[in-house]
């Protein structure tokens, strides 16, 4: 190891997805983080960037702990932190909105701390919201190099012909830079399936807008291979059914 060459051990931690830069740092000052067998303790520590780093067994056991929840967010609710009298979405997780499939892990009000969304939808949309103490979830799926796919049904009004619905799929730009190409079908007239791995903010309602359409109902159905499934709206769980491609295809609310 080395004070001012390599990499911050913090900084690797996060990039080999053992934790995040936060919780490394922690972890760095309670003496559970070892670089090619040797304790580190000092925050700010180098190391090269194929260095062995692991952490030590009370370090993975507290991860082992930590709560990733998910939410059927209702209209009303922001993501994050409330905002113009507009309350979070993490007040809904309790013990009386716990989803009923997943009443044999008991709600204990100590997986509340610490808990933030990974990833935001919007104040006027519904449908699946993760919720997570762990960093390493947080990183998979909102992280710099995330490639997880969101997908959402769209209801939208207005007239959609078939040069709109190839901009939407690839050729839009928003805030001066273009959008990586998605995958926009559909499936009836006045409602579409959007498939996207980036998530610019209000992005499928702007992206709508640019080819004349207007969004009037919005519902995020999957995150990676997460799927919203049957838990009811406003209620929580530890975990969602998968559904299959032969489903029925969910409708926006």
């Amino acid at each position: 190891m080395n004070d001012t060459q390599g990499v911050r051990v913090s900084k690797l931690l996060a990039e080999r997805g053992l934790c995040s830069r936060r919780e490394a740092d922690v972890y760095i000052e309670r003496g559970l983080v070892f670089v090619n067998g040797e304790r580190v303790t000092q925050l700010g520590t180098r190391a090269a960037s194929d260095a062995a780093i692991t952490l030590a067994v009370a370090a993975r056991a507290q991860q082992a702990r930590q709560v990733t929840l998910l939410l059927h967010k209702p209209v009303g609710y922001v993501s994050g932190q409330a905002e113009d009298s507009h309350k979070p979405a993490v007040t809904l997780i309790r013990a009386e909105t716990q989803f009923a499939g997943d009443r044999d892990r008991r709600f204990q009000p100590a997986c509340l701390k610490g808990l933030a969304p990974a990833g935001r939808l919007d104040i006027d949309s519904t449908g699946l919201l993760v919720l997570t103490q762990d960093g390493r979830v947080a990183r998979q799926l909102i992280g710099e190099n995330s490639n997880v796919e969101k997908e959402y049904l769209v209801r939208i009004a207005g007239a959609l012909d078939a040069r709109g619905l190839a901009l939407l799929n690839h050729g839009l730009s928003l805030d001066g830079k273009a959008l990586r190409p998605a995958r926009v079908e559909r499936l009836n007239d006045d409602q579409l399936r959007f498939i996207l791995k980036e998530g610019k903010k209000r992005q499928i309602r702007r992206m709508c807008e640019l080819v004349g359409l207007r969004v009037t109902g919005l519902k995020r159905v999957r995150i990676g291979g997460v799927r919203l499934g049957d838990l009811p709206l406003g209620q929580s769980g530890g975990s969602c059914a998968t559904a299959s491609d032969s489903d029925p295809v969910e409708t926006v609310e």
